[in-house]
């Protein structure tokens, strides 16, 4: 299995939306380093669950669990993704939910499969930016954040988040220039290929979500997009 520092390119799937199994072949068969179970609303362990024994019954495909609640939590991922909301105004978004998640499943985790990530949100009007209370940063406090993901929590990965509005490249830039040993993920509105390649210059990789369900033909282009970097 690739190492996870090699990966470029994620398909990131919500088990609340629907997606017929025609299509999630695709997804899997598209060449994609792994793809991550998540989301913010609506997400249950039945509806993880249910997506998870549909990418397992004929794909090979490295399978991630976004970790939004400790309800969602099973075993059979191959790893498991902790986001660390940093500009999150309460800290239980920072610390406290995945302190309760850990002491209730660290048995059934084994701890080289748990990534914790330092996550930035910096689309006001995303589900997530609300749910997490977050403020919005200036792109002098983003640098800071990723400073403190590296020096200070020493995370594996900070990603920077735009939840379904593209991003600006500069930002993405500025911040990638402040990590050298945590990995830069990047996620939110990518639909084109063209959109990938130009974050795809300063992240570590990216993650692709939302043209999954509304341009599928696009979505499955950003990965060779990706991959011929």
């Amino acid at each position: 299995m690739m190492n996870i520092d090699e990966w470029k390119h994620m398909f990131k799937l919500d088990p609340a939306k629907e997606i017929s199994d025609e299509d999630l072949d695709k997804v899997c068969e598209s060449g994609t380093d792994a793809i991550i179970v998540g989301g913010t609303d609506n997400v249950t362990l039945d509806g993880v669950l249910d997506l998870l024994s549909r990418i397992r019954r004929s794909h090979m495909v490295p399978v991630v669990l976004e970790i939004s609640s400790e309800e969602v939590l099973t075993p059979g991922f191959d790893y498991y993704f902790v986001p660390l909301v940093l500009n999150s105004k309460e800290k239980k978004y920072v610390m406290d939910i995945q302190q309760k998640a850990i002491k209730e499943y660290i048995d059934m985790m084994e701890y080289s499969e748990v990534y914790f990530e330092g996550y930035c949100v910096l689309n006001p009007e995303a589900k997530v930016f609300h749910h997490a209370n977050c403020e919005l940063p200036e792109t002098a406090d983003v640098k800071a954040y990723a400073y403190m993901a590296e020096h200070v929590f020493h995370l594996p990965v900070f990603y920077v988040e735009y939840s379904g509005t593209y991003g600006d490249p500069e930002v993405v830039r500025e911040v990638k220039a402040e990590l050298h040993q945590t990995k830069l993920f990047y996620g939110g509105g990518i639909e084109t290929p063209d959109q990938a390649t130009a974050m795809m210059e300063h992240a570590d990789a990216i993650i692709v979500g939302n043209s999954i369900y509304t341009n599928l033909k696009q979505a499955l282009k950003t990965v060779a997009a990706v991959k011929a970097e």
